[in-house]
């Protein structure tokens, strides 16, 4: 009996970690036969759980949605990660999810263990969330586009661009990238053709979705990497490519990926690619990131930065060579 109900508690773990299995994996991960691995999937039936399957030799099983949440299985470090999430949540991007998030952290707490109730006392006694300012998505709408990444599902929404026009969007959906303060989705844009990025908080509530499509290989190979080229650089009437004398280790501690693009030269140097709407933009943020740097291109990114130069020192009451005016 022992052995039987650690293996049912087995079962539920895979099915929550994986949407589908088909009866020759559970079978091999559990090492039963097939004849016992149908009886624990009743018994797990008989407790409440809305295990569906098909049968036929690609066969599998696949826990459903019921009408209450059943028990989660989480280890030890999954219960820290989700309390710690919880309570990031409770004043994060999302909206909505706020006072839930207050309620599911309770709840957790009271069921961990001790030295888990420690951890997590511990972590949240040195995390101080600071209010977001910015804008926020609706948890619906977010839900629904993990959904329909999850799935291969097709999407089909409203969308604000960055001068407010509105425009009817059909996407394939592919991934949702958080750059801290934003939620963007990456997808294919099937009327353009073309991958495309797409804020979130922009996005009209109400999506739909759509018959199912074949993944795509990410563009650029990473779907991060595309996101901080689309957001960083690619928007913007001025870019800069900009040689920084640090190792990209050091610069990556300074410079979001919501701001530029690293790329790594040797131990010592690194390449930094940005945008921003004016050159004088492009100016403070170099200097602000406290490294020497050279500026490869844009040209008149350098005519506008001597300028800056001359400019700052008549303010500072020094002549061009740093003597006293």
């Amino acid at each position: 009996m022992l052995d039987t109900s650690a293996r049912l508690l087995r079962l539920l773990s895979l099915f929550q970690a994986q949407r589908y299995w088909s009866g020759a994996d559970l079978s091999s991960r559990l090492e039963v036969t097939a004849r016992t691995l149908r009886r624990d999937v009743d018994r797990l039936r008989s407790l409440g759980y809305p295990v569906n399957s098909t049968s036929g030799t690609s066969g599998g099983y696949q826990l459903g949605a019921g009408a209450t949440l059943p028990p989660l299985l989480l280890n030890d470090d999954e219960a820290v990660a989700v309390a710690v999430g919880l309570r990031t949540a409770a004043s994060g991007t999302v909206t909505g999810i706020e006072e839930a998030s207050v309620s599911a952290m309770a709840k957790l707490q009271q069921v961990l263990p001790a030295q888990l109730r420690r951890r997590v006392a511990a972590l949240h006694s040195f995390i101080l969330p600071m209010a977001s300012t910015g804008p926020t998505v609706d948890a619906e709408t977010l839900a629904a586009i993990a959904g329909a990444c999850r799935d291969n599902e097709k999407l089909r929404f409203e969308y604000r661009s960055r001068d407010g026009a509105a425009t009817t969007r059909e996407v394939e959906p592919h991934r949702l990238v958080h750059t801290g303060r934003r939620w963007y989705l990456a997808a294919w844009d099937v009327g353009r053709n073309d991958w495309r990025t797409f804020r979130v908080d922009r996005i009209e509530p109400g999506l739909s979705t759509g018959q199912r499509f074949t993944p795509r290989t990410p563009p650029e190979g990473d779907f991060a990497a595309y996101v901080a080229r689309s957001v960083s650089y690619a928007p913007y009437p001025h870019r800069a490519l900009v040689v920084l004398h640090a190792s990209l280790e050091a610069a990556a501690e300074r410079v979001p990926p919501a701001v530029a693009m690293l790329e790594r030269i040797d131990e010592s140097t690194c390449v930094l690619r940005t945008g921003a709407s004016s050159l004088d933009m492009l100016s403070l943020y170099l200097v602000m990131f406290g490294f020497e740097f050279e500026v490869r291109e844009p040209p008149e990114l350098v005519d506008r930065i001597r300028s800056l130069a001359e400019r700052f020192t008549r303010a500072s009451g020094l002549s061009p060579k740093g003597e006293s005016g």
